[in-house]
């Protein structure tokens, strides 16, 4: 190779790197850029909340609960959750006039997913899991039954009895940040019963954050939340 061609073919690498440097490196920044701007802390803060549905439910009809949450945000995707509440009854059956009392606290513990495509938007769509728990005692009663062989009436009912309740619930709901640190969203929930206590005065009617043992399969809770 003549010094001509070597120096020529040099010039020619080195205009090549030249023009391709730029681009590179722009490459390299913009992806950097786009890092940048999807990263976030990996603890994001927590939130508290409050149910309203139970409230207005124990308001108009013969039991409800009072109930809070605490979440916690981890990369704007996951949301481990603790649920505490305080379930109540107070019911007569208008037409077996069987009375039925129960006042007692329910846990839940769980992890929601942040399913939208944008995760730090200010809407989320949330799915998740709970495991919940609760150990009450509940009181049964109605009028007594008339003997029509002996006559006089026999009496039905029990106090205190105590009982033990688990299920699992999986749901589904939408959380919108409606100003500053202040949320609203519901959730839907679908309950399954994993255990219970086996009684002999007969099943449960209701359990405190469950409901009605017969038809609350699928419940709502709608959640005033605050960021802090």
């Amino acid at each position: 190779m003549t010094l001509r061609a070597a120096t020529f073919a040099y010039i020619s690498s080195l205009a090549i790197s030249l023009a391709v440097l730029p681009v590179h490196a722009q490459k390299k920044k913009s992806i950097a850029e786009e890092v940048a701007a999807d990263s976030t802390a990996f603890f994001n803060g927590f939130a508290v909340s409050a149910d309203l549905v139970g409230i207005v439910q124990y308001a108009v009809s013969d039991y409800g609960q009072f109930e809070g949450a605490l979440r916690l945000n981890l990369l704007d995707k996951y949301f481990p959750t603790v649920e505490i509440g305080v379930g109540r009854a107070n019911s007569e059956d208008d037409i077996t006039r069987v009375i039925y009392k129960t006042t007692a606290p329910y846990f839940r513990i769980g992890c929601d997913y942040n399913l939208a495509k944008d995760k730090h938007d200010i809407y989320r769509i949330l799915g998740g899991l709970r495991y919940a728990f609760t150990s009450f005692k509940f009181d049964v009663s109605r009028p007594g039954l008339v003997d029509s062989k002996f006559g006089g009436e026999v009496p039905y009912g029990a106090e205190g009895v105590s009982c033990n309740f688990h299920w699992v619930e999986a749901v589904l709901g939408v959380d919108a940040k409606l100003w500053g640190p202040i949320h609203l969203g519901w959730f839907a929930r679908y309950r399954k019963r994993l255990s219970h206590s086996n009684l002999d005065i007969g099943n449960e009617w209701y359990v405190p954050g469950f409901g009605e043992t017969g038809s609350s399969i699928i419940g709502a809770t709608f959640n005033l939340t605050i960021d802090i």
